[in-house]
């Protein structure tokens, strides 16, 4: 059995790293040294896959022997694009936006061989409903979880769960930001040495 390659999780986001950690295997996570370029004349899903695939390459030549995970996700209210809001008033803007609207959350997933430039991809999409807000609800929303860095400006994951009505996709983990399900595919696709062991037997 070949040894394990190397795990690189090309991102800073503490999210990302504890639903990585979900699956048991060792890694690192590093931040992309990347600037995000959110005006790039794409459509959402090429944008979100351009996005990681950019993530996964900066760190191509830090971690020549390694397996990088880029990936990146966006609130698409038609064609109107919501990232991480970065400010409170910024949140509330966004939230009022979404409020009473069902939009889709796009993520997308790169998995990068550095060593052999062999790579796979999956977009994950999730229908999100909102439920109808009042100013004064949304306020109090921000107030409690300030959700700055989360595209869309909600967390499912605590008292955001609230905010919805319904929610459907693939796979519950891309609500929070990486797809776990897509994920072990791709690594079964291009590293199948990084996978949990109990898939290896």
């Amino acid at each position: 059995m070949s040894e394990p390659k190397r795990l690189v999780l090309a991102s800073s986001s503490r999210y990302r790293q504890a639903l990585l950690a979900q699956l048991g295997v060792p890694f690192e996570a590093a931040a992309p040294d990347y600037a995000e370029e959110h005006d790039l004349p794409l459509p959402p899903e090429a944008l979100v896959l351009e996005l990681a695939r950019k993530k996964a390459q900066c760190l191509r030549q830090r971690f020549p022997d390694a397996v990088i995970i880029g990936c990146d996700q966006v609130a698409a209210l038609g064609d109107e694009l919501l990232f991480k809001p970065g400010t409170l008033e910024r949140a509330e803007t966004a939230l009022s936006r979404l409020q009473g609207k069902t939009h889709r959350l796009l993520t997308g997933l790169v998995v990068l061989d550095a060593q052999t430039g062999r790579s796979a991809e999956a977009l994950d999409v999730q229908q999100m409903a909102m439920r109808p807000l009042t100013r004064a609800q949304i306020a109090a929303y921000v107030a409690l979880e300030a959700p700055l860095d989360c595209a869309g400006a909600y967390r499912v994951e605590g008292p955001g769960i609230a905010l919805f009505e319904a929610m459907s996709g693939g796979d519950y983990t891309g609500i929070i930001g990486l797809p776990l399900t897509r994920l072990v595919g791709l690594l079964m696709e291009i590293a199948p040495s990084t996978l949990p062991a109990f898939l290896k037997v």
